[in-house]
């Protein structure tokens, strides 16, 4: 019973119906089908139950009520298919419960969008946000619906072209169709291209590469493409032309085709049949051979020779033979009649094409081909005929299998002829039974076994149409209120093809004892629920209404879960559902202010919300939006009333009495809402509608009641465990609102509410001015403007009238002033107001006006006894003439204590016409010097003064020296020296000044001019002039004057001079090592001075100090600098490279330009060495001038090519001053002797020895030597003695102590030997320094053995050497030869360094790092070159640093790395009845033998020489050739080595595949049956609890290394063999009826993962000497492997008895397999018997 699409019913009671449901077939039914199709059924009763049912419960529970923490989420499982897309489990185990728990479903958000009118802003952006997301996911679903529709459009018009174009091709080609694309697909025409690329989806587009064409080509007769010859076949076939030229070849293959109608032995004609087409194939195949086995077996000679017998022995073996003992469609067997036969293709056929044909075409074909029932009941028997038709021209045998469940039987088969064999076209007839114990579905199958290679199936199938009901799996009842009760009614309708009988019970009831215990007539109740009818029948298409009665006693959800019954034996769980709730109301919203009572306000006692009303005005109204919710899901019937508040004042703490609650209607209230009744709908909000209309000046309170109708009260616990509750209704009160409201009188505005009439106004003229008054109030006023006429006369018009409310008026004020400013209050009346309304009214009112051009006049700098003249204009800005005068004011002359004005002005007074003008002059004389501030006043007639500032300066010349005596500083003989003098204007007149001739008794031997010596100063100017005084002695100057006349002074003015000249005065500096300068004067003690260029100056490099001449005197000087001993060419610095041949382009690169500088550098050092004294010094400017006040800085260059100290003097020169010496000091470190040739190159002082790098050489190798040049870029010649080290770093051992007895390093000859002391046993020792005292006295004797040692006498000497440990001496590991060499100044010497790789050991599994340095200790012979007296000195041996190379390599074990094809190890996993092939009947293979790959690389970076060698059942191949070494044992070393063959090498980075094959015979099999003490190394047989058994062979793929080690890669190969086991040892049949029948079941179990060939052996019976009383069916067959995680496979045994006589049989029967299995023994025990009681009913035959 299945259940159809989800429909929306009507009912009584609003219910829906739901189905989607599947029903979960019986155990029965699940057992007789397949494991796929109970896996498949059960999977999808599983998704589409929980999705639609349970989902949507799941999310309803959501809103009600969240959990407390959620829960975490389980794991998806990974899809079984490969071809999935699912990825959710991917998602769920990286995301967990972020992708798995709830989301927002559909009905939470419209629940949440329609309650929206929150006051938290957050939640409503949020609910905002909500509504955008739902909008914009509605919006992306119906796209993906439109894609989706026309992608499944474009297909399938693009599969009906395609079909017509086939269909087309089968018309016109009469070949054979092939499952191969005949004609291009037209999708990409069908398809909106651009439609997928605006949603950025793939379009056939972007994968056709062809262009588009304008238009499409006209259809003609085309040939397929599956016709049409590849490249391939075109290079392997034979054209038609070259087949019409050889017509004897046709002839050949025809003669050969004749050839083969004689008959002959099968066997004999398969060989010799298949060897001529193989050497036909072999003769005209131009290719090489796929298979190269063949050649490894026979000679070419011996092979002709061996095919010549064969074909000698098959032709005396020549007869017919009967076409059916050949493959069917064969040119020798019979033909098929529905097939035509297959011409073969010019040239010979593959053995495989031959034996295909023979196997695809059908021998029988059966009618019907499937064998179907259906519209079956229980009880009858039902059949049915197959039939089996011939369909070659040979008459054919046929072998019929039952089929193996116990509802379908096979009766005898009935055939056309005797014999069982069926002639060509003929048919044979089988009857099919059908027993149905059920009215589920039945599959099963019979098996045709034929000539054919293939079996033919015929399926049985039983099906009956379930009836299918539109019953959701879950009934919601929805929400009731506790106690009250609700029925809901759902529409049940069968829409399948079949009668359904349904029996309804609830789930604690399944299974029942009987139907008849569990079957109520009326309501089948499980509270808080109950469902009617409990028992029904539907036909197709008939429908009736199923009823849920839901009656609450708790708060929450209830669910129960019913079982619906079908009479096919399916069942379906009935979930219902409901909530019951209380009532719940809530008022969410007031629209306004949010109102408080005021502190000490008496409130209603019992009123839960406060809102008061804005005070009103009489005749007005107010009104307030409130919005109750309804928090049920259940309608509620409603009313309001509206009652007189219960007032009551009550003390803090105490509680009021419910015999204060009275109820009395307020009948004068003010107040009103609306709706008044109504129904509240479920879970939804309500608006209402709060109004206040006061129609007296008076306070209003009042309470509102909101009074629910009919609201059942809740179920007590004992009534709701008694049988028969009552239930009680009554009207409630829910929610009371106390409202307040009071009356305010009227509200008058005037805008605005004061005139301010701007700026002044001309008198005689009316001004107006517009105003408004706003009417604020609820209600009209009444107004009357008032006037006013005594000095003013203002008015305002209209002055009466009336103005509605919340309206405007608007005014117009007349005004008419006199002169002056004014302020005035109109008032108006408002009737019935007891205050009037104040216009405030200012305003201002002139006469004429007039106006001066200039705001201030200016008379400017004036000298005395000056007139200067001004005008000035006069503006009537005015409408009115206006008459003025013009006089200087009283109070300026009376502060200037003047009687009489010393301004004239012409004309002083008149009249000016309206906007008319007038010019006035004024002049004023210049009496005496002052500064003259005044102010001309200008009267005028009835209008308002203007004053005129007047300014004027009276002044007289004066100037003057900022300072009249000046001392001339810094004054050298024969220097002008300057400075600067300054004269000042004291007035703002120009004036002129001149300068005179100096005076003085000292004016002969000086000179001095002033820069400029005439001129003009500006008014206050001050002025520097440039003095400049020349000395022409030493002596003091002191009496010096010099003269300056001014015009308009009387007295010149006098500037006197003094000053002290100087001689010449030159300081040196040089620049210290820290960059410090030192400087001492010059005359004075220069030589405490000394230069150092440093005490570690490396070789060939360039050390720069600096020397400082500055002349402290403004006196020009010669100068001259000079080396005296290592002094350099002068023109070392001129001499310039010449630029290299290359492109300009070239040279302007960085690169090119640090070589080129570099280049310049190094030529420039050469230049300076030129002397071959090992140092030189360079001075870059060698003479010069020094000028006055200069500070020159002066390059000094050092470098050398020779360690050394070198000491030196620079002479320096300046003017007549002595000549300064300063000493020179320069000490030289490093080695001249280098690998590398010493050039520009090389010059770096960071420049090192290059690391003698050796490589990675295997473990035990030979040894590796490499040459290398020492360069010696020195003039002297030097000599090397070479020491190996090892670096060894050790806490207890820090500083070494040498001891020599004679030269540390003498000289020796070419085998080695001291020459300077040939007697000397021993030349040096080394220990340990015992502690520091010893340390230190060994210092302070090593100095005095050497002294002794300068003095040439040959005697010994002792020389002790305190240097710090790094190393020990080692040769075995780095060795140089050879120890002493010379090498020569400017040449060059080889010596031999020698790297012995050392022996790893075996636990030693990475490359092991070699690190040691040899020092090279530097020696000179010559005495000369050691030591110059005062000018250089040469340390040797352990006093200089040695030359040091560092020594570096790797030593690797020899290891490969190992990368398996798949898996992390070598590991073979195989069956043992892969040996036994598809058809059992062709024998047990030998030997199976499985292959997999290895790859060896060789990840180092040197080549590796190696042999494999491996043990069987392991063997190894390498390029073709197969190794297989090293049995079980049975060999030993030395034939190991002897088969060990060819030695094989792998190169850095390399790699090589390796095959590495597993052997499995019958052999290796028969050792599970060894003892364990005998069982052989390698070998392990493990069998697990559940009863699987494995062989395991492991052995180890050695490789041996050409240095005599070897690494080992395990292999491993894991069996698994058959374990059978029979469910019982004993089989007693009891005492049987003589003669008659009786069987037993026996099952054979197959424990292990490999399937069994099987075979049951008789053993002896006893008594012997009666026919066969035990018999066993079948005796042998085939015994599939155990699934995984499965019960074990299993087979019937019928063993059947029949007793010959009255006596006791026994018999034993035991169980062989082919594989080598372990035989199971079953015995067998029953008795005979006459007595009729124990004769069965029936015969068991």
């Amino acid at each position: 019973m299945e259940t159809g699409k989800r429909e929306r019913q009507s009912a009584e009671s609003g219910s829906y119906a739901f189905a989607g449901a599947t029903w979960t077939p019986s155990p029965r039914l699940a057992r007789i089908r397949s494991p796929s199709q109970s896996t498949w059924l059960s999977s999808l009763a599983y998704s589409e139950s929980f999705h639609h049912g349970f989902g949507g419960r799941r999310r309803f529970v959501a809103q009600l009520s969240l959990p407390p923490l959620p829960e975490p989420q389980l794991l998806r499982l990974r899809p079984t298919s490969l071809r999935t897309q699912d990825i959710s489990y991917l998602l769920t185990g990286v995301f967990r419960n972020l992708y798995t728990a709830e989301v927002i479903g559909e009905e939470v958000s419209s629940n949440l969008i329609k309650a929206r009118g929150s006051e938290d802003a957050r939640h409503e952006e949020f609910v905002d946000q909500l509504q955008q997301i739902r909008e914009l996911y509605k919006q992306r679903l119906d796209e993906v619906e439109m894609l989706e529709r026309h992608i499944i459009q474009a297909r399938a018009r693009a599969l009906a072209e395609k079909e017509r174009a086939m269909h087309q091709a089968k018309v016109q080609f009469l070949e054979p169709f092939i499952k191969m694309p005949p004609v291009k697909t037209i999708f990409r025409w069908c398809v909106d291209n651009e439609l997928l690329r605006k949603h950025h989806l793939i379009c056939p587009n972007d994968y056709y590469s062809d262009t588009v064409p304008f238009c499409s080509a006209p259809k003609g007769v085309s040939v397929p493409g599956y016709s049409k010859p590849t490249f391939s076949s075109e290079k392997r076939s034979i054209p038609k032309k070259e087949l019409t030229k050889k017509p004897a070849c046709r002839k050949m293959s025809s003669q050969s085709a004749e050839e083969t109608d004689y008959t002959m032995d099968s066997l004999t004609w398969d060989s010799s049949f298949k060897a001529k087409l193989r050497s036909r194939a072999a003769i005209k195949k131009t290719g090489l051979p796929k298979n190269k086995n063949w050649m490894n077996h026979l000679r070419v000679p011996q092979r002709q020779l061996e095919r010549l017998q064969l074909a000698r022995m098959e032709s005396r073996n020549r007869f017919l033979r009967n076409p059916r003992f050949f493959p069917p469609n064969t040119p020798l067997g019979g033909k098929s009649l529905l097939f035509p036969p297959k011409k073969p293709a010019v040239g010979a056929f593959q053995d495989g094409e031959l034996e295909e044909s023979c196997a695809d075409t059908p021998v029988f074909l059966a009618k019907p081909s499937i064998g179907f029932f259906t519209d079956y009941e229980i009880g009858p028997v039902y059949e049915m005929v197959i039939s089996l038709q011939n369909t070659t021209s040979t008459s054919r045998h046929l072998r019929v299998l039952p089929p193996s469940t116990p509802y379908f039987a096979l009766g005898l088969g009935m055939f056309p002829g005797e014999g069982g064999m069926v002639a060509p076209g003929m048919t044979c007839q089988y009857i099919v039974q059908f027993f149905p114990d059920c009215l589920g579905d039945f599959d099963d199958f019979i098996l045709v076994e034929t000539q054919s290679a293939h079996t033919l199936l015929i399926p049985l199938q039983a099906r009956r149409p379930p009836p299918v009901l539109t019953l959701s799996p879950v009934l919601d009842c929805g929400y009731c209120l506790i106690g009250g009760m609700k029925i809901t009614r759902f529409i049940c309708k069968n829409v399948g093809f079949s009668v359904g009988k349904f029996c309804i019970m609830p789930k604690k009831s399944w299974p029942p004892p009987s139907f008849r215990a569990v079957v109520t007539i009326g309501f089948v109740e499980q509270p808080p629920f109950g469902i009617l009818p409990s028992v029904f029948e539907l036909v197709p298409g008939q429908a009736i209404f199923v009823e849920v009665l839901f009656l609450p006693t708790s708060l929450g959800k209830a669910e129960q879960t019913f079982v619906i019954v079908c009479d096919n034996c399916q069942i379906k769980e009935l979930v219902t559902t409901g909530v019951g709730q209380l009532v719940a109301l809530d008022l969410i919203y007031i629209s306004g202010e949010k109102s408080q009572p005021e502190p000490g306000e008496l409130t209603d006692l019992t009123a839960q919300y406060f809102i008061r009303f804005e005070p009103e005005n009489l005749q007005s109204t107010a009104s307030k939006l409130l919005i109750i919710r309804n928090a049920t899901h259940v309608e509620l019937a409603f009313h309001w009333q509206i009652m007189k508040p219960n007032l009551q004042s009550l003390m803090p703490g105490e509680t009021y009495s419910t015999d204060s609650i009275k109820y009395h209607p307020d009948r004068e209230t003010a107040f009103c809402i609306t709706p008044k009744m109504g129904v509240l709908s479920p879970h939804t909000d309500h608006e209402f509608i709060l109004s206040f209309s006061p129609q007296e000046p008076r306070d209003f309170h009042s309470v509102l009641q909101m009074v629910l109708e009919e609201v059942p009260e809740p179920v007590s616990l004992d009534l709701e465990n008694s049988k028969d509750p009552s239930y009680c209704m009554d009207d409630v009160i829910v929610l009371e609102i106390e409202v307040k409201g009071s009356v305010e009188p009227f509200q008058v505005l005037l805008e605005p509410y004061a005139l301010i009439i701007p700026g002044e106004n001309y008198i005689g003229i009316n001004v107006k001015k517009n105003f408004k008054m706003w009417n604020n109030s609820k209600s009209t006023i009444r107004y009357t403007w008032g006037k006013i006429s005594d000095c003013h006369i203002i008015e305002v018009e209209p002055c009466t009238g009336t103005i509605e409310p919340s309206e405007v008026e608007d005014f117009e004020l007349n005004f008419t002033g006199v002169p002056g400013p004014t302020s005035q209050n109109l008032l108006c009346e408002i009737k019935d107001s007891p205050t009037p309304v104040v216009l405030h009214i200012e305003a201002a009112f002139k006469g004429p006006a007039l106006v001066i051009d200039v705001s201030a006049l200016q008379f400017g700098l004036l000298r005395l006894g000056q007139k200067a003249t001004k005008f000035i204009q006069i503006r009537n800005l005015s409408q009115l003439p206006a008459t003025w005068a013009m006089k200087e004011s009283q109070v300026s002359l009376q502060e200037r204590q003047e009687g009489v004005s010393p301004f004239d002005i012409e004309p002083s007074s008149g009249q000016v016409q309206p906007l008319g003008e007038c010019r006035v002059s004024i002049t004023l004389e210049a009496r005496h010097c002052q500064r003259l501030q005044t102010v001309l006043e200008l009267e005028v007639v009835d209008g308002a003064w203007s004053h005129l500032p007047v300014y004027a300066e009276v002044q007289e010349p004066y100037v003057y020296l900022q300072s009249s005596q000046v001392e001339v500083p810094n004054l050298y003989l024969g220097v002008p020296t300057k400075m600067a003098i300054t004269l000042i204007n004291g007035t703002l007149l120009p004036t002129r000044f001149h300068w005179g001739k100096l005076l003085g008794l000292q004016a002969d031997v000086c000179t001095v001019k002033v820069s400029p010596r005439r001129g003009t100063l500006g008014p206050s100017e001050e002025r520097q002039l440039s003095l400049e005084l020349t000395a022409h002695t030493l002596e003091a100057v002191t009496d010096l004057a010099l003269p300056c006349d001014v015009s308009g002074m009387r007295e010149p003015l006098v500037l006197g001079i003094s000053g002290k000249p100087r001689g010449l005065q030159v300081a040196i500096g040089v620049s210290k090592e820290d960059s410090d300068d030192s400087t001492e004067l010059w005359p004075g003690h220069p030589e405490t001075l000394h230069l150092d260029f440093g005490s570690a100056v490396p070789l060939w490099t360039r050390v720069n100090r600096r020397l400082f001449l500055t002349n402290c005197s403004p006196i020009q000087t010669p100068f001259t600098l000079e080396f005296e001993y290592f002094g350099s060419p002068v023109n070392s610095l001129s001499q310039k490279p010449s630029p290299p041949d290359m492109p300009p382009a070239l040279l302007k690169t960085a690169r090119m330009r640090e070589l080129l500088a570099k280049r310049e550098q190094w030529e420039f050092m050469e230049s300076m060495l030129s002397h071959g004294k090992g140092a030189a010094f360079f001075p870059h400017l060698s003479q010069g001038v020094l000028g006055a006040h200069q500070k020159l800085s002066i390059d000094l260059t050092a470098c050398a090519n020779m360690w050394g100290e070198y000491w030196d003097s620079l002479i320096c020169t300046v003017g007549g001053l002595p000549p300064a010496v300063i000493p020179v000091r320069m000490a030289v470190v490093g080695c001249p002797i280098s690998s590398q040739r010493t050039t520009y190159y090389t010059t770096d002082q960071t420049q090192r020895e290059p690391i003698i790098r050796f490589g990675t050489r295997v473990s035990g190798g030979d040894p590796v030597t490499r040459i290398l040049r020492l360069n010696n870029s020195s003039p002297c010649d030097i000599r090397l003695d070479w020491e190996t080290y090892t670096p060894e770093d050790r806490e207890d051992r820090l500083l070494e102590l040498l001891v020599f007895y004679g030269p540390p390093f003498p000289l020796r000859d070419h085998a080695g030997n001291d020459l300077l002391y040939p007697e000397t046993p021993e030349s040096s020792s080394s220990f340990w320094s015992p502690s520091p005292s010893e340390s230190e006295s060994s210092r302070e004797a090593t100095p005095s053995a050497e002294g002794s040692s300068s003095a040439g006498a040959p005697q010994k000497i002792i020389s002790v050497i305190l240097r710090g440990h790094e190393g020990v001496p080692s040769d075995h590991l780095f060795s140089i030869s050879p120890k002493q060499v010379v090498v020569p100044a400017g040449g060059n010497s080889t010596i031999h360094i020698s790297f012995t790789p050392v022996v790893l050991g075996p636990g030693v599994l990475h490359k092991v790092e070699c690190v040691g340095y040899a020092l090279g200790f530097l020696s000179l012979d010559d005495e000369v070159e050691r030591e110059l007296p005062g000018r250089r000195r040469r340390l040797q041996d352990f006093a200089v640093g040695p030359m040091r190379l560092d020594l570096h390599g790797y030593v690797r074990p020899a290891q490969l790395s190992v990368d398996w094809d798949y898996g992390g190890s070598m590991v073979f996993r195989q069956q043992a009845s892969d040996l036994i092939p598809e058809q059992p009947c062709a024998g047990v293979l030998s030997e199976l033998v499985t292959t997999r790959h290895l790859k060896l690389t060789n990840t180092t970076e040197i080549p590796h020489y190696f042999w494999l060698l491996v043990s069987k059942p392991f063997s190894i191949s390498q390029d073709g050739a197969s190794r297989s070494h090293r049995a079980l044992g049975w060999k030993q070393e030395g034939e190991e080595m002897a088969a060990r063959g060819k030695q094989l090498v792998l190169h850095p980075q390399e790699n090589m595949l390796v095959n590495v094959s597993f052997s499995l015979s019958l052999e290796l099999l028969s050792y599970q049956k060894l003892p364990a003490d005998q069982m052989l190394p390698g070998v392990d047989i493990q069998q697990s609890p559940s009863g699987e058994k494995q062989m395991v062979f492991t052995q180890n793929l050695l490789l041996e290394y050409s240095n005599q080690t070897s690494q080992v890669v395990p292999l491993r190969a894991v069996v698994a063999v058959p374990e059978l086991q029979l469910s019982t040892s004993w089989v007693d049949f009891g005492p049987c009826f003589v003669n008659q029948g009786r069987a037993r079941e026996v099952y054979l179990m197959n424990l292990s993962g490999c399937r069994s060939y099987w075979a049951v052996l008789t053993g002896q019976q006893e008594p012997d000497r009666d026919p066969v009383a035990f018999k066993v069916s079948p005796s042998s067959g085939l015994l599939e492997a155990r699934p995984v995680n499965a019960p074990p496979t299993s087979v019937t045994l019928q063993v059947s008895f029949t007793a010959r006589s009255c006596e006791l049989y026994e018999s034993t029967l035991v169980v062989e397999g082919v594989l080598g299995e372990k035989p199971c023994t079953l015995r067998l025990r029953g008795r005979g018997s006459y007595d009729e009681r124990h004769a069965s009913p029936q015969h068991q035959l």
